[in-house]
């Protein structure tokens, strides 16, 4: 979908919406789409780093964080070895409320439901969770 919407100019479109304050969201692949990259299934049955998203927001994204089995494995392997830059993870039923560039709030639809940032450290993926989220 990135590929066509760069062929047809929606990239640029959406970029001046976000600019001009326009609230924008999305799920999933929806989610990824706004970070630099992130962990995507879209090429096939495993996952695989993705690093040309729109870059509206500063790093990776890996959504389905606790809810597939591969993924936070995965995430942390692709950080680890420099293919997606640090960035932000999501449980499943998780989102993340941007400010402009800056996240401002973690909203869950459960208690149990967090957001984690992941780093490299030292040759290694570290994960941190974000403070407290918000109950919707």
């Amino acid at each position: 979908m990135l590929a066509v919407w760069r062929l047809h100019g929606v990239d640029a479109i959406l970029r001046e919406a976000w600019e001009a304050g326009i609230v924008l969201c999305g799920w999933s692949a929806g989610s990824i789409c706004w970070f630099e990259g992130g962990t995507t299934d879209s090429f096939g049955p495993d996952l695989a780093p993705l690093n040309y998203g729109l870059g509206l927001l500063s790093g990776s994204h890996s959504p389905h964080y606790d809810g597939e089995a591969q993924r936070r494995p995965a995430y942390h392997r692709f950080v680890r070895e420099g293919r997606l830059s640090p960035g932000i993870a999501a449980d499943n039923g998780v989102g993340l409320h941007y400010i402009g560039t800056e996240l401002a709030t973690v909203v869950t639809s459960s208690p149990e439901r967090r957001a984690y940032r992941v780093e490299r450290r030292d040759g290694e993926a570290h994960e941190t969770p974000l403070d407290e989220p918000s109950r919707v």
